[in-house]
């Protein structure tokens, strides 16, 4: 660790959180550094800064405080140090281990391609964790949006986000098409048009495996009964459909005690149904049209039948696979649909790196929007917590901007750190808050009777709330 970062010294007054045989341990005074933001995350770190503080204070009566240490990333790290994210700021997130942020600008022009990206490859913060669930109160396009709670861990490190393309029209990309057109494709029928970009969708079963195991475990953790892999493996199937493989295999591998696949589970209720069911009748009953498929099809389907009955059915079997955690999967285009008609169905997702982006998005929209939606990085050892929303520049320095999505990313961190008092009071501080119609103008302008506040306004009716009720544990 050193004495100073970007230039500025180290806070005397706190520690640094420790990391080790998987376990954090947080001192009453945590050093946790801190990117303001750009555009309008001035105004937002401001007003988080404030909820954040009351809400240490509200629960721990000074006998814990964090103490905040500014980093720089973005246009304010440029302005100062001609560097748009200073090796000096990675070093700080990784020395201090967790981090909170605003919206960054993406520079033009060149230069990193993103500065979220670029932190999250940087420090191999592989998941992004967006929980998305609705307040009472706010402005939304469905007509029930209550049923709309559900976490996203979307894979963070691959997928087209790794950044490997090459421009139409270049020597590189001839050179490349040439190889993937005569050498790989043989000269055949298929083949790449010749003007075309390409980009490479790298997906492996490192990156997929840590990113479900993540989701599993918080489905452990919090009491979630249902975890999705999304894909689109029907088109694309050696990574969204490998994706889908693997995610099971980790499920079956590491988890076997806690959790039922959703084909398992048939094969043991058919059973728990009719226990004389024969293993041929079972496997039909699972996969329509098995009699007029090939021979192979046909064993391989009596195999997983007899393999399900053989492995679990003592442990699964009469109706307990109903109190194990369901593991499924689902089409992207399906999900995208179902979380509009039947939202409740889904818990936890895990998802490749772009249908996350995707549907988080979608889902957000649904319960308020990204001024609402909060979202974190987390590697081992490592959780960086954002806004997800940009940097609406026009609207910098107004004090006018909805907060919400850096004070529930915040309340996620104080989760994170075990802090689930503070993550308590700044949660149901925001809830009662919107529940009075005390919004900023992004909600104020839908709500019936609302009243607008100012950016500074609605953190300060956040802090009066704390004091009207007790957070729960």
């Amino acid at each position: 660790m050193k004495p100073s970062y970007n230039s500025q010294r180290v806070p005397t007054d706190g520690e640094a959180i420790e990391y080790s045989g998987g376990t954090f341990r947080i001192p009453d005074k945590p050093i946790v550094p801190f990117i303001e933001g750009d555009g309008t995350g001035r105004d937002i770190w401001k007003a988080s800064r404030r909820v954040f503080d009351a809400a240490v204070e509200h629960a721990y009566g000074g006998k814990r405080r964090v103490i905040w240490f500014e980093v720089f990333a973005g246009e304010k790290a440029y302005n100062q140090f001609r560097e748009w994210l200073p090796q000096e700021t990675v070093d700080a997130v990784r020395d201090f281990r967790i981090a909170i942020k605003g919206p960054l600008t993406t520079p033009v022009g060149g230069g990193i391609r993103s500065l979220n990206v670029a932190l999250r490859q940087l420090l191999d913060l592989y998941a992004c964790v967006r929980p998305v669930r609705y307040f009472p109160g706010v402005p939304s396009p469905v007509r029930h949006p209550e049923q709309m709670n559900v976490v996203i861990f979307r894979e963070n490190t691959e997928d087209v986000y790794a950044g490997i393309e090459w421009k139409s029209g270049t020597p590189e990309v001839k050179k490349l098409l040439e190889f993937l057109n005569n050498e790989m494709l043989g000269g055949g029928p298929k083949q790449i048009r010749w003007d075309s970009g390409v980009g490479i969708k790298p997906m492996s079963p490192t990156g997929t495996k840590r990113l479900v195991r993540a989701a599993i475990v918080h489905a452990i953790k919090n009491g979630r009964r249902i975890v999705t892999l999304m894909h689109k493996g029907n088109i694309q199937k050696f990574t969204e459909g490998a994706f889908r493989d693997w995610g099971y295999e980790v499920a079956k591998e590491e988890f076997r005690a806690e959790i039922i696949t959703e084909r398992e589970s048939w094969i043991l209720d058919n059973v728990d149904k009719n226990p004389g069911l024969s293993v041929e009748l079972n496997a039909a009953m699972i996969e329509p049209g098995l009699q007029q498929g090939t021979e192979k099809l046909r064993t391989e389907m009596y195999a997983e039948v007899q393999g399900v009955l053989n492995t679990i059915q003592a442990t699964h079997g009469k109706g307990q696979w109903k109190q194990k955690i369901m593991i499924n999967d689902r089409i992207a285009d399906s999900i995208f649909q179902q979380i509009l008609t039947r939202a409740d169905e889904y818990q936890v997702l895990a998802t490749p790196n772009l249908n996350g982006d995707y549907i988080s998005d979608a889902a957000a929209a649904q319960v308020g929007g990204l001024g609402m939606a909060p979202g974190a990085n987390i590697g081992d050892g490592y959780g960086v917590f954002e806004a997800t929303h940009g940097t609406a520049p026009k609207y910098a320095d107004k004090d006018v901007i909805n907060p919400s999505s850096v004070m529930l990313s915040g309340a996620m961190m104080f989760e994170f750190m075990g802090w689930g008092e503070v993550a308590r009071l700044i949660e149901d501080g925001i809830a009662r808050t919107i529940g009075q119609k005390r919004v900023t103008y992004d909600l104020e302008r839908l709500m019936e009777g609302a009243k607008k506040l100012r950016t500074s306004e609605f953190a300060g009716a956040i802090i009066e709330n704390m004091h009207t009720g007790v957070a729960a544990d």
